[in-house]
């Protein structure tokens, strides 16, 4: 059956297998679920990812982060921006997540960023996701 969303898809595949306290979780890989993934890594989200080549379209092999009581790092994801209703922000209407403890995933003219490197570079687009 076809995914109609697939970066939500990805997202709760990542929140099912945080929540079931699993060590990693394969996705169908796309660009641009491989830099929501480069962007949760840099952020210290996940511990790792990589790209597993098959005969079709790849799959992403996203590592989970627990802390020193097994808890998962992620706490939650959501999706903002879905193919229904698509949300833009301007540079200056990014909001902050949970008072700047949480990340928003900003898809720009220039990639797709958190919303603090978006702000600093002056640029608006998608608001994709918010994790915290």
């Amino acid at each position: 059956m076809p995914v109609t969303d697939p970066i939500a898809d990805m997202l709760t595949c990542i929140r099912n297998a945080a929540k079931a306290g699993h060590r990693r979780v394969d996705v169908p890989a796309s660009h641009s679920k491989e830099a929501i993934a480069r962007l949760l890594a840099a952020e210290k989200y996940i511990s790792n990812y990589k790209k597993i080549e098959d005969d079709k379209q790849g799959v992403l092999r996203i590592y989970l982060r627990y802390n020193e009581d097994n808890k998962p790092i992620i706490k939650g994801l959501k999706r903002i921006s879905t193919p229904g209703r698509r949300v833009y922000v301007k540079r200056g209407e990014i909001p902050k997540v949970l008072g700047g403890l949480g990340t928003a995933v900003v898809s720009t003219s220039q990639g797709i960023l958190t919303g603090q490197a978006a702000l600093q570079r002056g640029l608006g687009g998608e608001l994709v996701a918010k994790i915290w």
